[in-house]
């Protein structure tokens, strides 16, 4: 009689953590944040509602971290195509031209804007963020923040090259040419496009 091996919880839970992810992400695109439930993200995913709130204490945290989940997957990809679900750290290229190398991630990143799939989420959590203090610091120290160290290492990259004046701050340049395109997006000023988002980039 073959002898019967006992279930992996570890795989168990993190198919039902997977499944909790989707249904967060899925939810606040169909019925938006305000309609989402934790009831509702239970239902959807398969799994009771205990489960959630023993890894999560609020829907804002279950969104949270299936968005950074999400954005990882998406950075992963962008990075090594060929090696999908692996551990990867993506970086801005750096060919030896800095202009070309920030229009390729702003183009990037107006895709990521305009796409369904990561648009709602994240109007969902900047929103939330706003009048959630604890959730807000977590977007940014989470997620925004490494983001942006990616444009100021590439930015202090060329400035070492002598590409970049060196009394500029990185950090405040970045700013200059993201920052824009971020408010537009947020307040619905106007359509983003990767005409809009280069313009800053152009040469006087």
């Amino acid at each position: 009689m073959a002898k019967k091996t006992a279930p992996d919880s570890t795989r168990r839970s993190e198919k039902s953590r997977r499944a909790i992810y989707d249904a967060a992400l899925a939810l606040v695109s169909e019925v938006g944040y305000q309609k989402t439930t934790i009831e509702g993200i239970a239902a959807r995913a398969g799994v009771g509602k205990q489960t959630i709130y023993r890894w999560w204490s609020s829907k804002a945290d279950v969104l949270l971290e299936a968005f950074i989940d999400l954005s990882a997957q998406a950075a992963e990809a962008a990075a090594h195509p060929e090696a999908i679900g692996e551990q990867a750290e993506y970086e801005i290229p750096d060919t030896g031209d800095l202009e070309a190398d920030l229009k390729l991630v702003l183009r990037a990143t107006v895709d990521e804007l305009l796409d369904p799939k990561f648009e709602a989420p994240w109007r969902a959590l900047a929103a939330e963020g706003m009048v959630n203090q604890r959730l807000g610091a977590e977007l940014v120290g989470k997620l925004l923040e490494p983001q942006l160290q990616l444009y100021v290492k590439r930015l202090r990259a060329a400035q070492e090259q002598g590409a970049v004046r060196p009394d500029i701050d990185p950090r405040i340049a970045l700013e200059l040419f993201v920052s824009p395109l971020a408010q537009r997006w947020l307040q619905y000023a106007g359509p983003i496009s990767y005409e809009y988002a280069l313009h800053g980039l152009a040469p006087r």
